[in-house]
This record gives structure tokens, C-alpha cells and sequence, in this order.
């Protein structure tokens, strides 16, 4: 065991953190003395501590505690029993949650997730069943001292991603650790131990006993922080994305015309877009918009075509957007996520047109939903490939220059205005009322009287 002192003349903890970063630490600093005054251990663990000791603010916090289960439900009033079986129990302070863990050791791992059984046990010995040496770090919130067991601090300095213990076990304890390793390695932008990365290679097929929930999330966590790009990298030569997303890993070395895509074949396409992902220190891309970012293009591995004229990927957005679909789905991603990124992969060649089209189109292009993440997406499609922006800056310019009115003008008709002027209600009063729109959205109509001219003398019919 190694303690470390906190160095004043280099303090760990950076300086100026926001308001809620502070509340956040001292309600975890107020649970880890309520827990002492009653006689028990507690201490800072994990990933809180790992950031501490990089200067950033955590997101959250772990304790870790010799205070048993019951105990802790005893000492707090707002507690939730997440995992008292396992001795984890959430304590609950002004919105915020602390997951509070007595110290314990694992049975055997029947299932690749959870442990059969637990025994109560040691700090020490509850840190070297943990999953990563950066991890297995304790601190004492009131002195600064860092207790280290597994030589996670000088994984740390050495910017080292190593189980603790021996690396096939761990990952068989828990799979997910696998992906884990990834996710850190590409968020922390730290390597991964040699014995540890050659581990993950000979288990990668094991991910697909876990489940596709906590998949999604550790993929989305990896997708939308920084390092995005190393992520995918490292997801594809561990053998993990091929096990989970093998229609993305199909991408490697589909050829496109190099005229249109310099940066080589779609995954360099893919893998340049997120280096451009709006990432910056404590702040994630949006998930929708890094979900549609990895699928965009997926249906060019199914039509891509070549001959006398060059490389053609016909329907390739229709094609891409059923295995997105399927993808989506697969992994369980709401039906409102879903939706909007289907729809970004839907529109994502619409950019192309915007400048030949009429009014009435282009407004209904800019006013549709969530369309700050269709430019957006647009925008990480040109810089990953020839990174021209001319029709990017046309659609800024266009959304500057129309007002609010302009994109959503007031109706000059309804439903009721039609049967007032006689017509039977049925499929083609949405025809009516889109023709009576699209009118006023090319400036051809501003008043109900010219409305009512242009139904009249309109021939409408089913089919049209």
C-alpha cells in the first residue's frame, strides 16, 4: 500500500470549479463524516478520485465504507436500496446521489455481470476486485491522502488503462469491462496495457452475453466524449465492433471516388467526422447527433457499385436508414431517439439540393424538427471528407435572413374554410392545404381571398 500525501504547492484539485461541482464534492464530504462520527470508515473510490487527481471536476461521486448495508439505510433518510444485496446503497441529498459501497469481496461470476455472492470485507481487499488500476484509487476527503494498493497512481502518471490483477479474470468476472477499457482509453486518451489489450482480443466475443442496454451506453459514452475516433480505432481492432455493430465494421475498405472523399474509404470517413464531433472538456456531443454521425453511411457497404463512369452507392440513404433502423432497435435506443436519428440520416443528402430549390422546399427543409443537428451533421460531413461548406453557410445565411413569421406563416385556411366553401372533407384537403401553404411559403398568396381563388380554380384529385 502507498499513501500519498496532497502537495499544497501542487494541489490535485483545480482551482475555481463551478458551484455545483463544489455542492457536489461537499455533500459527499458531509456522507463521509456522517459515516465517521458513527464509527465507520469511508472514503472516496473510483473514477472521483481518478479525476481529482487529473484536476477535473467529477461528475459524481463513490464512497466506499466498512458501515454495513443496514447501517447506512440508518444513518441517512433519503436512501434507495439499489443494490443491498450486493452492499450498495443510494444515499439521497438535495437531488443528488451517492452511491455508498461496504468494502466486499465477489463469488464466482456465473453470468458475466454479477458476482453469485459477496462476503463484507477489507478496503484493501475490496479495491483489488475492482476493474482497473486508475480505478482502485481511495482518497480521504478531509486529509487529501491517497491510498493506493494496486499502483494505480503510477498508471496514472503514466497514462496506463491495466486491470487489476490478472486481465482474463477480470474480464470474466464482468465483460463489459472489456468495452470499458476502450471507453476509458479513448475518453482519458491513456493507452492500454499491452496483457490487458491482448485480452480483450481473446474475450471479445464474450460482449455479446451482456446486454444490449448497458452496450448501447458504454458505445454512446464512447461516441460522444473526447476521443471519440481512438474509440472507434480501438473497438475495431480489439474485435468488439465487429461482435457488436458489424455492419459498421463492414465499412473498412469500402473505396469511394476520390474526388468526392480525398480522406480514402467510408470508415476514414466516418473516423474524420468524429474527430470533428463539438467535444470539449466536461461537455458530450449530442447522442442523437454522434449516432447519426457512426450510421450515416451504413448502406454503402450493401450498394456500392462501380463501372465505365466511376463508384456509385445508389440508394444508399434508403438502405442506410433500414440498418439504422434495425441497429437502433437492436440496442434499444428510444423511440424519440430513434426518430431523430433516422431522420438526420434521412435528410443528409438533401444538403446537396438547397440551392436549386423553390422556396416553398427550402423553408420546409429549414423549419423541420431538430434541424440545428441536421446542419450540424451536414457540417461533420463535408470537413470529413472535401470540406467545402458552401451550402452549410447557405442554409445559416438563409435561417438570418427569414423570420419566424417567414418559415411558419400563419394559416390562411382550414379544414373548416373548406367545407365552408363546399367541399367534402376527405384525403384530398391535405393536398388543398399544403398547395394553400406552399403558395404562401414562394410569396405567391398573402391573403384568404387569394386562398380561396387558388382552391377554387385548383384541380384536385386522388392521386395527384
Amino acid at each position: 500500500m502507498t499513501i500519498y500525501d496532497e502537495n499544497p504547492s501542487q494541489p490535485p484539485f483545480r482551482k475555481g470549479v463551478r458551484e455545483e461541482a463544489t455542492a457536489l464534492r461537499a455533500s459527499a464530504t458531509g456522507i463521509v463524516q456522517r459515516l465517521r462520527e458513527a464509527g465507520h470508515e469511508a472514503l472516496f473510490v473510483g473514477g472521483c478520485v481518478r479525476d481529482l487527481l487529473r484536476g477535473m471536476d467529477p461528475g459524481d461521486y463513490d464512497i466506499v465504507t466498512s458501515a454495513r448495508p443496514e447501517v447506512v439505510e440508518k444513518l441517512f433518510p433519503h436512501t434507495v436500496p439499489v443494490g443491498v444485496r450486493f452492499g450498495v446503497v443510494l444515499v439521497m441529498d438535495e437531488g443528488r446521489r451517492y452511491e455508498v459501497a461496504t468494502y466486499r469481496v465477489e463469488g464466482v461470476y456465473e453470468d458475466g455481470r454479477r458476482p453469485s455472492h459477496i462476503r463484507f470485507a477489507t478496503a484493501e481487499e475490496d479495491v483489488r476486485r475492482r476493474d482497473f488500476t486508475v480505478n482502485g484509487l481511495l482518497l480521504d476527503p478531509f486529509t487529501g491522502e491517497v491510498i493506493d494498493y494496486v499502483g494505480g497512481r503510477d498508471d496514472l502518471i503514466g497514462k496506463i488503462i491495466r486491470t487489476i490483477g490478472d486481465p482474463d479474470e477480470r474480464f470474466a468476472e464482468d465483460h463489459l469491462r472489456m468495452l470499458r477499457a476502450v471507453r476509458f482509453s479513448a475518453n482519458l486518451d491513456f493507452a492500454i496495457d499491452p496483457s490487458t489489450f491482448a485480452a480483450v482480443r481473446r474475450h471479445a466475443g464474450a460482449i455479446r452475453q451482456i446486454s444490449v442496454e448497458r452496450i448501447r451506453e458504454e458505445l454512446t459514452k464512447i461516441i460522444t466524449r473526447a476521443g471519440a475516433r481512438r474509440g472507434l480505432e480501438l473497438l475495431a481492432a480489439s474485435g468488439l465492433l465487429v461482435e457488436i455493430l458489424p455492419e459498421v465494421d463492414a465499412l473498412r475498405g469500402v473505396a469511394q471516388p476520390e474526388a468526392f472523399h480525398p480522406e480514402g474509404d467510408v470508415w476514414q470517413h466516418i473516423l474524420k467526422m468524429l474527430d470533428h464531433l463539438p467535444v470539449a472538456a466536461g461537455v458530450e456531443a449530442n447522442p442523437c447527433l454522434a449516432w447519426a454521425v457512426l450510421l450515416h453511411d451504413a448502406g454503402k457497404a450493401l450498394t456500392r457499385s462501380a463501372d465505365a463512369a466511376g463508384v456509385h452507392f445508389y440508394g444508399h440513404v434508403r438502405k442506410g436508414e433500414e440498418l439504422a433502423g434495425d441497429i437502433l432497435r437492436r440496442l434499444k435506443v428510444s423511440n424519440v431517439e430513434t426518430e431523430t436519428i433516422l431522420a438526420l440520416i434521412h435528410e443528409h443528402m438533401t444538403f446537396m439540393h438547397v440551392r436549386d430549390m423553390r422556396p416553398s422546399r427550402l423553408k420546409r427543409f429549414l423549419r423541420q424538427p431538430a434541424f440545428d443537428l441536421h446542419l450540424e451533421l451536414h457540417r461533420l460531413d463535408c470537413l470529413g471528407s472535401h470540406g467545402m461548406l458552401d451550402n452549410h453557410t447557405f442554409c445559416r445565411e438563409k435561417l438570418t435572413a427569414l423570420s419566424a413569421e417567414q418559415l411558419h406563416p400563419p394559416r390562411l385556411l382550414t379544414g373548416d374554410d373548406l367545407i365552408a366553401l363546399g367541399f367534402v372533407p376527405g384525403p384530398l384537403f391535405k393536398k388543398m392545404l399544403d398547395a394553400v401553404e406552399d403558395a404562401q411559403l414562394n410569396g405567391e398568396i398573402r391573403t384568404y381571398a387569394e386562398a380561396q381563388r387558388l382552391v377554387k380554380c385548383g384541380r384536385f384529385r386522388d392521386g395527384d
